[in-house]
């Protein structure tokens, strides 16, 4: 794999580098071939608080996961496990639905052992449906709707570029806007 591994608040030294390229080495065994693309991680350092973010472009799928701790290492660490994790929970679904609709080479290896971790597996049941009108409204309207309604996003008509957009709110309290490409 190739790595883009940048600092915000932070020096990246090579030590540090070092300990981030070998951790996410670990994740390469669960690959049939390599990435192609590269690997972005973020390190950052806010009030005390030491953030991994690694973002890991697969072909028809996107690996991402952020931890944060008082230790740069230990975030390090606590980001490729959860990885690690993703990857196992999704690894025989993923796996079995390329076999199933296409006949194509899995994207993972496959090991021969079954992985089923009761714990980590979920159905993903649909349990609601919920339609309504998408009122056109710009992007500080949006918030507001979302903050009375007491939600986390808002889906609504953008009236400045016409199209469907999400509004949600981010875990460090600031917003974000979702477009279509």
């Amino acid at each position: 794999m190739k790595y883009n591994i940048r600092g915000q608040h932070i020096l990246v030294t090579d030590a540090l580098r070092d300990y981030v390229e070998k951790k996410l080495n670990r994740l390469e065994k669960y690959f049939e071939e390599p990435s192609a693309s590269e690997t972005n991680v973020t390190l950052s350092v806010t009030k005390g608080r030491h953030s991994v973010e690694v973002t890991i472009p697969l072909t028809n799928a996107l690996l991402r996961a952020e931890e944060k701790s008082e230790d740069m290492y230990a975030s390090i660490d606590l980001v490729v496990d959860k990885l690690e994790r993703q990857i196992r929970k999704h690894k025989t679904r993923i796996n079995s639905k390329f076999r199933k609709e296409s006949g194509i080479r899995t994207m993972f290896k496959d090991d021969g052992a079954a992985v089923r971790v009761a714990d980590e597996e979920e159905d993903f049941e649909l349990v609601r449906t919920k339609r309504f009108l998408l009122k056109p409204m710009d992007v500080e309207e949006a918030i507001l709707q979302m903050n009375m309604v007491g939600h986390s996003f808002f889906m609504f008509a953008n009236s400045d570029t016409k199209e469907v957009n999400v509004v949600y709110r981010r875990s460090d309290g600031r917003y974000g806007l979702l477009e279509a490409d």
